[in-house]
């Protein structure tokens, strides 16, 4: 299956849905907002990558494998998104790349236009925060890629490892408003692994007065948007979840707000 539109939940109010082959991908246009796009890049050894970003500021990120990268030299140290911390290359607008495969390649690349004026920089896995979140059932392992800290133009980017059964992005929360010290609007997506590889999770995406009212079971390679309400994901007993996020937004600021009837159950701090 190789679709280049996002498949649409029925009741999902036609903005949030699930794209089977992360491979083709998605763009502002075929995914029904302004910033996000994301693909997925698999290369053999010996074989070549390259791009341009155009306007937009680009993320090159290591799911697993090791290149040569032009100017930069080789990149890449895990195997698998289950086995080590990422390496990612950040580009501005106006920049090309070259990289060859040394191993079996697989690569995430995301962007969002931007107009910054900034350098191309490689982030290792020594540049990774590592974060333990949550206690319990819901307790999970975060790899921030890029912070609201860290220097960027649109950008945000983090990888979350969700042992099998418990919880994540839990309580459920949202960011599609824009107010000043409390919440920003962010698209956001997640791309899907699970160990082993027949795993799944649920995925709930929903509104206060339920007009988006959505649950995805995801499966491994698949690709779920999240452009507006409050978001939950649940493993599955027997399968490791990772996922990668990405976030872009008129405002790089992540601020959200928790759904008022699970609040008292935060037991996280924004980092």
């Amino acid at each position: 299956m190789s679709p280049t539109r996002p498949r649409r939940k029925s009741g999902s109010g036609g903005d949030a849905g699930l794209v089977r082959d992360a491979t083709h991908g998605v763009e502002p246009h075929s995914a029904g907002w302004t910033y996000l796009s994301f693909r997925i890049v698999h290369r053999a050894a010996g074989e070549d990558f390259s791009g341009q970003t155009g306007d937009e500021e680009t993320a090159l990120i290591w799911l697993g494998g090791i290149a040569e990268v032009d100017g930069v030299g080789e990149v890449g140290e895990r195997a698998d998104v289950f086995s080590g911390l990422p390496s990612a290359l950040l580009l501005p607008p106006g920049s090309s790349y070259r990289l060859r495969a040394r191993t079996a390649l697989e690569l995430a690349v995301v962007s969002a236009p931007a107009n910054a004026d900034s350098r191309p920089r490689l982030i290792r896995p020594a540049d990774i925060a590592v974060e333990m979140r949550g206690k319990g059932v819901t307790e999970r392992r975060i790899h921030w890629i890029l912070s609201e800290k860290d220097p960027a133009a649109r950008l945000m980017l983090v990888e979350v490892l969700t042992p099998a059964g418990h919880w994540s992005t839990y309580p459920p929360h949202k960011h599609d408003e824009d107010k000043d010290g409390v919440e920003r609007a962010l698209e956001e997506l997640y791309y899907y692994r699970f160990k082993p590889e027949q795993g799944f999770a649920f995925q709930g995406i929903y509104t206060k007065n339920r007009d988006l009212n959505v649950s995805i079971r995801a499966r491994n390679g698949d690709l779920v948007l999240v452009p507006r309400g409050y978001h939950v994901v649940s493993a599955a007993p027997g399968y490791d979840c990772y996922y990668l996020n990405a976030m872009a937004g008129a405002v790089r600021e992540w601020l959200f707000t928790t759904d008022p009837d699970h609040e008292w159950l935060m037991d996280w701090k924004k980092s």
